[in-house]
């Protein structure tokens, strides 16, 4: 289910660019930095992971400025279990391929927030105590440990400029629990995802 979910997102993303031409729809292209954390009552404000997110988009005007917005991006998320100053930091890394719905008003020429729910597929699980090199100090976690689908809301604001490219913000926020308590012997970790991510992109 997971995957066809994926396949249908990416088709509706990727698959509007062929009728982009007819200045019905806008294909476009998008990536930024996240910086993530884990909230909830079992966790006591842990310090956030820096990572990246990148993926693709279509817009879908409605109205002159309201347009519904898909997308399917990967998103770097988890926390820093330990910040160290002269030191590379210790990271939980939890990583998804995120599909939001979004509801995109402009207020002004260019200036637009959004608003929307959004699914999120796990596909990264590990501690990284060497987070500036790819091959090193990785420490793989058991997958069934998390839960494989995250639900959240974002909401966002930007500027897109005449030209396609566009800046935007967006924070999001987590519904569903990280931790799958089935996995846990039934005990429950109310801990759940917290990021806010930064980027540009364009729109052809």
């Amino acid at each position: 289910i997971m995957k066809k979910i994926v396949l249908l997102a990416t088709f509706l993303v990727f698959g509007t660019g062929v009728l982009s031409a007819q200045e019905m729809f806008h294909f476009g292209i998008k990536g930024g930095v996240n910086f993530s954390t884990i909230g909830g009552d079992d966790f006591d404000d842990p310090d956030s992971r820096t990572s990246f997110n990148i993926g693709a988009l279509a817009e879908f005007p409605i109205s002159e400025r309201f347009s519904i917005q898909p997308e399917v991006y990967y998103s770097g998320q988890g926390y820093d279990i330990q910040s160290n100053d002269n030191a590379d930091d210790i990271e939980f890394q939890l990583d998804y391929i995120n599909v939001p719905v979004l509801a995109k008003l402009y207020i002004v020429d260019g200036l637009f927030v959004e608003a929307g729910p959004q699914i999120g597929f796990n596909v990264k699980s590990e501690v990284d105590g060497d987070p500036d090199d790819f091959d090193e100090g990785d420490v793989d976690i058991d997958n069934d440990v998390f839960n494989d689908v995250d639900f959240g809301v974002g909401l966002g604001a930007g500027y897109k400029f005449n030209n396609g490219f566009f800046v935007n913000a967006r924070y999001n926020w987590g519904l569903s629990d990280v931790f799958n308590s089935d996995e846990l012997g039934g005990f429950d970790i109310n801990a759940r995802n917290r990021v806010f991510q930064a980027g540009v992109g364009f729109m052809f």
